[in-house]
């Protein structure tokens, strides 16, 4: 990995102080060193790609109040200790039409091989929150904190005037498999703070359960920002409802398996969103479904 400091001024969206590398700037950087950003969907060397990854066909058309992501059309790298999908513009991927959507700034869906993982590294004014899908990730942060997040844990720092921290995979043979939500926070300049807690399988198995909101609701991890986020893993065939209000907009990212989103087909890496008041029925494709769902101001 490149070790050359990229300089910039800090940026509204969660940045990095001059002088030291950003985690995003990691993988510039990694990328400038001949680690090329690459297009399409790519198996990772540590883990192959599960079935659907590479993004399913369109086949019936989205409904006109939802507008789709699918998994082959998101930024690609390989560094070859990391294979990461980028639903947003993020490092080397730039993509004008894909900056966000209203304060989710990056979803990034990471493959980090055994023993491999993102030195100490400053992150300001972002609200970060890791999910783990697979394996295991080790946190360090200059606040103190440390430990290991597994499925089943969620992870949330609120970087606000800055904090630095390091992810690793704590494993020498297994790859871990997460999906790392950047959301631009309600407030700047808060105090840093770091969260992270269990939320059952049980708890997430056939319902929307609320896992980071603006008040800590249902035991959820707290954030600075009007967002709920949800999480739940459905059967096949198994059915739940969200309710959108008026003023409200949703972002549906599928994690593992195939759903529907209102007779939609979506497949893993893909993702839906619409700005449209009203309800969304998410039911288990074939082989089920695992699946956050971000409801927005």
């Amino acid at each position: 990995m490149a070790h050359r400091a990229l300089h910039q001024s800090t940026l509204h969206q969660g940045t990095m102080r001059q002088g030291t590398m950003h985690r995003r700037d990691l993988l510039r950087a990694a990328a400038l060193a001949g680690a090329a950003a690459t297009a399409g969907a790519l198996a990772s060397p540590a883990q192959a790609a599960p079935p659907g990854q590479g993004g399913a066909a369109a086949g019936a058309p989205a409904p006109a109040r939802l507008r789709v992501r699918r998994s082959a059309e998101r930024g690609a790298a390989s560094h070859g200790w990391l294979d990461t999908r980028h639903t947003f513009s993020f490092a080397s991927y730039r993509d004008p039409r894909h900056m966000g959507f209203r304060a989710l700034r990056v979803i990034n869906e990471d493959w980090i091989a055994g023993g491999r993982g993102f030195p100490m590294h400053p992150h300001d004014n972002m609200e970060i929150v890791t999910y783990v899908l697979s394996g295991a990730l080790q946190h360090k942060d200059s606040l103190g904190h440390g430990g290991v997040i597994v499925p089943g844990n969620l992870q949330r720092m609120s970087a606000g005037t800055g904090i630095r921290h390091s992810e690793f995979n704590p494993s020498a043979r297994e790859s871990t498999h997460l999906l790392q939500v950047w959301l631009l926070p309600s407030q700047r300049d808060v105090t840093p703070s770091y969260e992270d807690r269990t939320f059952p399988a049980a708890e997430r198995q056939g319902r929307l359960r609320v896992v980071a909101s603006p008040d800590g609701r249902e035991g959820s991890l707290r954030i600075v920002s009007p967002t709920l986020i949800h999480a739940c893993t459905l059967k096949a065939g198994e059915r739940v409802v969200h309710v959108l209000a008026p003023g409200r907009h949703a972002w549906l990212q599928v994690a593992r398996g195939s759903l529907t989103l209102d007779g939609l087909g979506l497949q893993q890496g893909d993702g839906a969103s619409t700005s449209e008041a009203g309800s969304l029925a998410l039911v288990g494709g074939a082989q089920g479904a695992e699946a956050l769902l971000f409801d927005l101001a």
